[in-house]
């Protein structure tokens, strides 16, 4: 659960960066959760979110927000089922199961990919940059319910350049999404600034405020799929991420018309028909292709992950309302209905 918390600018803050105060004066944990915070929106002076930049005048009231603390238990590792595709002394890269939380937080202490990584390397071999000890190994993120390809490092320096690459958009990553509607044209950009929603801490949204961070998608449409009674159709579509922001490609596609199929969160436009969710519990939404420079060697390395099967199996079941496969569709998925 989240919490408000207060500190009132002394005067010897007066003139430093918010990111720098809030981890000096013990708001955050580190400077580098103190600016994530900032740009989430969590650190407002006078009622209004303000940036990582902004500088601290004396007597301001800052409100922060923070979320309850879990228990005081040790960081361990768990014997949690990992899908490792590719280990070596810098980098790790596996596919996440659905379901599987990516760290730590207040409701979720334990059972988490950090734990997993932690029993199978050992905490001394992994990647501290994201500055928290419950993020050990992690440089990128999957929501809980995306299943699929992500990356991971056993070093700090490995881990510092990984972050780096991702930041400069060159890390390659595709996802493979199927959407309420049919969507008409073959390719498309969203290119549309991200920040927490306005009412909705839990949410993020799609908003014309300066704490909006910038977030581009593209995509290729790769098979439509005929409407019936229920449902609106569905079009299944390769995703590019060239930013990497909370939620995007889930708040991206909801801004578009088309939210995904089982979205449990962003489904404005999504049919009323709990039907047309096509019985799936979760966002169908895999990370199914990932391509990066190798962080030491810069040999270019790509790996192409299969649909986990309860997302085959959707797709399966839909193969008698194909509308056909486009040019990308053939390249991705082949001539046949094999998706597995």
């Amino acid at each position: 659960m989240a919490l408000l918390r207060s500190y009132t600018v002394a005067a010897v803050d007066e003139g430093m960066r918010m990111d720098a105060l809030c981890a000096e004066r013990g708001l955050y944990a580190s400077r580098s959760a103190a600016a994530r915070a900032c740009d989430e929106g969590r650190v407002l002076v006078k009622g209004q979110p303000v940036s990582k930049k902004h500088q601290a005048r004396s007597g301001d009231v800052v409100v922060y927000e923070v979320e309850e603390e879990p228990a005081d238990t040790p960081l361990s590792g768990q014997p949690i089922p990992l899908d490792i595709r590719y280990d070596d002394d810098d980098v790790i890269v596996l596919s996440k199961q659905a379901g599987l939380v990516c760290h730590p937080a207040v409701d979720h202490a334990d059972g988490t990919l950090v734990n997993a990584l932690i029993h199978r390397f050992g905490a001394n071999n992994l990647c501290s940059v994201q500055g928290d000890r419950d993020r050990l190994g992690i440089v990128h993120r999957l929501d809980r319910d995306t299943s699929g390809l992500m990356l991971a490092a056993k070093n700090d320096e490995a881990g510092s350049k990984l972050m780096e690459a991702i930041r400069l958009r060159s890390v390659d990553r595709h996802y493979l999404a199927l959407v309420h509607g049919i969507i008409a044209r073959d390719t498309g950009m969203i290119d549309a600034p991200i920040a927490r929603s306005w009412d909705m801490r839990t949410r993020m949204a799609v908003r014309d405020t300066p704490q909006a961070r910038d977030a581009l998608t593209t995509f290729n449409v790769l098979e439509r799929f005929r409407a019936e009674s229920g449902d609106d159709g569905y079009t299944l579509i390769d995703c590019k991420l060239f930013t990497g922001r909370t939620h995007q490609i889930r708040v991206h596609m909801e801004f578009a018309g088309h939210p995904l199929v089982g979205e449990p969160v962003y489904r404005a436009h999504a049919p009323k028909s709990p039907a047309a969710d096509l019985g799936l519990e979760r966002q169908f939404l895999h990370s199914y292709k990932l391509g990066f420079g190798h962080p030491s060697t810069g040999e270019p390395l790509v790996f192409v992950d299969s649909l986990p099967e309860d997302l085959a199996a959707v797709l399966g079941g839909l193969a008698g309302r194909s509308a056909g496969r486009t040019e990308a569709g053939v390249s991705v998925l082949g001539e046949t209905d094999d998706v597995s």
